[in-house]
C-alpha cells in the first residue's frame, strides 16, 4: 500500500490550553450525552465539526455541516489549529488496562493512497448508505479529514513497530487519558530515513479496515466527486496485527418491539440445531454466579473452536446455546466461505435473527428491532437491567471474533455482517488534521 507522511493540523495548545480536552471518540460512537459531554470539556472540541448539534431551524444554509465549515475556518484564523512545520508520520500510542492486565497498543498515522477495495485494501464489515451520505456532507463542506481509518497489517520483523518505540523516547507532542482510562500519546516520526523505512515497508503490505469503513468509502467518493489530487488520500492509523496490545471485543445484540415474542417460542426454535444450557437463579447472588457461569461456558466454546451465545430473556435463567453442527451453516449460506460460515455473528445472524426472529436485511438496513451493545466493562450487567426493566425482549451475548477469521473473511472478498467487531481502544479525532 502505498503511503506518504504529512504536515498535519494540530490543536495549538498555547490557544486552546490542553488539547487532549480538544480531542474526541469517532462520531459514530458518540451519542446524544456524549456530545454534550464534549461540548462543555473545551470550546474548541472536534466535535464540533465532527458530530455537530442539530438545530429544528436547520435548512441548505445553516446546519451541522456548515457550522462545521464555519468552525474550522475561524480556528485556521484564531490559530487554534495551526500545521506543523515539517512532514511527518506520527507515533500514536495508547496503553490501557484489560482484565487486570496492562496493554500498550502502538499505531503510526500517516496518508494511505485511496484505491477501490479487493487489492491492497480489503474491507471487513458491510456499510449502511445513511453514514456514508453524512460523512461525504462533510466532507464536502470543509474539503478537511478529521477522523482516522484505523488499518491493520502484518509484518513479522515489526519494522515500524520498533520506530514508533524509537519515537516514543521523546517528548509527546499530545497527552491526555480519556474516560475509558486510555492514555492517548502522540509522536513525531520526522527523520528522514525513518520514514522512507515505514514507506518502503508498507509499499509492500495489504491492509484490512479495522475501523472506519463508512469514511473510507466516503473519502473514495469524494474523491471521485472532485478529482482533487490531494483528495486520493486519507489519514490512517496502521497497526500491526502481530502487537500485543490489538484487542477486539465482542459485539452484543439486543432485540426489541419484536409482534410475538416469548421465551419459550425462542427456545423452541432453537434445540433444532443449538445444544441449550440452562442456569436458573432466585436471588441476587444466585443470579451473579449463573452469569458467571454462563460467561465461562461461552469462553470455553470459544477456544474449542464452536459457536455459542449467552441468552437471557429475564426469566429466571441464563442460557448458552451452542451451536450442535456446523454443516447446518453449509447449506444455509452456501454462497459463502466456509471461514465466513463459522464466523460466530453470521450464524447468530442467520439462524437465530433472521430464521428464528425475522430479523433479516430489510430490518438491518431499517435498524428496527435491534440495538448493538459493545463489550465496554459494565455492558453485561447493563444489559441485564434492561431486560429486566422490560425495555430489551432479549439479549445475544457473543464472543469476540478471532484475528485470523476476519483475515480469512477480508482475504476471500467477503464482509461480515455490521457491528462483528470492537477493536478496542478507538483511534481518536482530531489527533491530526489533513486540509485537502
Amino acid at each position: 500500500m502505498e503511503i506518504k507522511p504529512f504536515k498535519a493540523y494540530r490543536f495549538n495548545a498555547g490557544v486552546t490550553g490542553n488539547a487532549g480536552d480538544c480531542i474526541a471518540p469517532p462520531y459514530d460512537v458518540i451519542d446524544a450525552g456524549l456530545q454534550e459531554k464534549l461540548y462543555s470539556k473545551n470550546e474548541y472540541n472536534i466535535v464540533r465539526i465532527t458530530k455537530g448539534k442539530t438545530e429544528q431551524s436547520d435548512n441548505e444554509k445553516n446546519n451541522q455541516y456548515t457550522r462545521a465549515a464555519k468552525y474550522l475556518n475561524e480556528w485556521l484564523a484564531k490559530g487554534v489549529l495551526k500545521q506543523d512545520s515539517k512532514e511527518a508520520i506520527y507515533a500514536y500510542i495508547q496503553s490501557f488496562q484489560l482484565g487486570g492486565r496492562k496493554f500498550k497498543r502502538g499505531t503510526f498515522i500517516a496518508l494511505g493512497k485511496l484505491e477501490e477495495f479487493g487489492g491492497s485494501v480489503k474491507a471487513h464489515e458491510n456499510t449502511l448508505s445513511g453514514p456514508k451520505a453524512d460523512r461525504l456532507n462533510l466532507q464536502r463542506a470543509t474539503a478537511a479529514q478529521f477522523g482516522l481509518i484505523f488499518m491493520l497489517y502484518e509484518d513479522t520483523k515489526k519494522v515500524a513497530d520498533k520506530l514508533i518505540e524509537k519515537a516514543s523516547a521523546g517528548k509527546a507532542v499530545v497527552e491526555f487519558t480519556d474516560e475509558d482510562e486510555v492514555k492517548h500519546q502522540l509522536f513525531e516520526i520526522i527523520d528522514k530515513a525513518d520514514v522512507e523505512t515505514i514507506c518502503k515497508m508498507m509499499s509492500e503490505k495489504s491492509c484490512v479496515i479495522a475501523d472506519g469503513h463508512h469514511r473510507y468509502a466516503t473519502s473514495l467518493n469524494y474523491y471521485n466527486e472532485t478529482k482533487n489530487p490531494n483528495a486520493a488520500y486519507q489519514i490512517m492509523a496502521f497497526a500491526n496485527i502481530l502487537n500485543e496490545g490489538m484487542i477486539i471485543l465482542a459485539t452484543h445484540r439486543l432485540v426489541y418491539g419484536l409482534k410475538g415474542f416469548s421465551t419459550e417460542k425462542l427456545l423452541g426454535g432453537l434445540k433444532a440445531s443449538f445444544d441449550i444450557t440452562e442456569y436458573k437463579f432466585d436471588t441476587d447472588k444466585a443470579k451473579q454466579q449463573a452469569k458467571k457461569k454462563m460467561l465461562e461456558q461461552m469462553k470455553k466454546a470459544s477456544e474449542d473452536n464452536k459457536n455459542a451465545y449467552g441468552i437471557y430473556t429475564g426469566d429466571g435463567a441464563f442460557r448458552v446455546a451452542t451451536l450442535k453442527d456446523s454443516s447446518v451453516m453449509d447449506k444455509s449460506l452456501a454462497d459463502k466461505s466456509k471461514a465466513y460460515r463459522r464466523l460466530d455473528v453470521a450464524v447468530l445472524h442467520r439462524l437465530i435473527l433472521e430464521d428464528l426472529l425475522g430479523i433479516g436485511e430489510k430490518e438491518l438496513a431499517a435498524k428496527t428491532n435491534l440495538e448493538y451493545v459493545k463489550d465496554t466493562p459494565n455492558a453485561v450487567d447493563n444489559t441485564i437491567g434492561r431486560v429486566d426493566a422490560g425495555q430489551i425482549q432479549a439479549a445475544f451475548f457473543a464472543n469476540p471474533e478471532k484475528m485470523k477469521m476476519i483475515q480469512m473473511v477480508a482475504d476471500a472478498g467477503e464482509r461480515m455482517p455490521q457491528k462483528s467487531t470492537f477493536f478496542f481502544p478507538k483511534v481518536f479525532s482530531g489527533l491530526t488534521i489533513y486540509k485537502m
